[in-house]
């Protein structure tokens, strides 16, 4: 058992790259769509991942899940290196590390009720008898919010919502410790939203669960997470405490995604690092910093050097040269 405040997942210079093949199927490069990302979650908290689509997201969460199996680096869970399991051991492991889905109805089978969407996981993961699965299937639907008549409804008989719940039931069956969020409430009416925000919130303190939660929301983010990691293709650029990151924000990167947050009445922290252009091709990327050609401060040494993640204050790291140019009154 991890205590609160310790390293649950440490990620080591972790890489996931895809290969690029011409018309032949012969590779002719590599799209690295998670590049040399090292950053921990402790036990307990909820760690924000935010970036442009395309950024690594989504990529990040499912290589630390191991339905990509990982390029290189390290993966460690509560101090076991995970990132070359056999099958068997991965599958033991399925139940610690849990990964949601950004479709919620994709990922229940649309021939089977609820009841046995639910009750699946069980069977392949634990030797509890028929009585015992029902009652722990009960009680985690109660703890959702649903009603045990939803038992015997089909995925498409309920809401995008109440799918939201069935997913995170399915998960919370199994009690595990380290649950992966991908777009949460994506799709989602801004109530419904609330809502399952709220649940999130009230499942972590019921069931002891640390979350990595993946959005591109940042005024959700910004609600819910404890720290935040700021990717843009595949790297980690800034990292540290929501609050910092959202008041004092080092990367020009960070600091061009806080000002797309709609604001009224108030003035712009950031209103000199409005994002142009669009993000370089991920299977051509450009020479030293990968944010160079968008960026407002990239000066000629941006273009050799890669600027490594640096914490310049405590807690809080970013990966630019001059970082302490996109800060206000520096």
């Amino acid at each position: 058992m991890t205590p609160p405040g310790t390293d649950l997942l440490r990620l080591e210079g972790l890489r996931k790259y895809f290969p690029i093949r011409n018309v032949w199927k012969r590779r002719i490069g590599w799209l690295k769509a998670v590049d040399d990302v090292s950053l921990t979650v402790e036990k307990g908290e909820i760690l924000g991942v935010v970036g442009e689509s395309g950024c690594g997201k989504s990529t990040l969460g499912k290589t630390v899940m191991g339905i990509h199996p990982p390029t290189g680096g390290r993966i460690v869970f509560e101090g076991n290196d995970i990132t070359d399991l056999k099958p068997h051991q991965s599958r033991d492991l399925r139940r610690d590390l849990q990964y949601t889905y950004q479709d919620p109805g994709a990922s229940l089978d649309p021939r089977w009720k609820i009841g046995k969407s639910l009750d699946e996981p069980l069977v392949i993961h634990t030797g509890l008898g028929a009585a015992a699965r029902r009652e722990r299937v009960s009680d985690i639907l109660s703890a959702v919010g649903l009603p045990e008549s939803h038992l015997d409804l089909y995925p498409h008989e309920i809401s995008g919502g109440q799918q939201r719940r069935v997913g995170l039931a399915r998960i919370l069956t199994l009690q595990p410790t380290l649950v992966v969020l991908d777009e949460p409430t994506s799709g989602l009416d801004v109530s419904v939203q609330a809502t399952v925000l709220n649940l999130f919130l009230d499942l972590q303190k019921q069931f002891d669960l640390t979350y990595v939660f993946i959005s591109h929301d940042l005024s959700v983010v910004r609600m819910i997470c404890d720290r935040v990691a700021v990717m843009y293709l595949g790297k980690v650029v800034e990292l540290g405490a929501t609050e910092r990151i959202f008041g004092a924000p080092r990367h020009p990167y960070t600091r061009s995604l806080l000002s797309a947050i709609p604001q009224i009445g108030k003035q712009r922290i950031t209103e000199s690092f409005w994002l142009e252009g669009e993000p370089p091709d991920p299977g051509n990327l450009p020479s030293g910093c990968r944010f160079r050609t968008r960026c407002p401060l990239a000066a000629p040494q941006c273009e050799g050097e890669v600027p490594p993640l640096v914490e310049h204050l405590p807690g809080h790291a970013d990966a630019c040269l001059f970082s302490d140019r996109a800060v206000p009154g520096a």
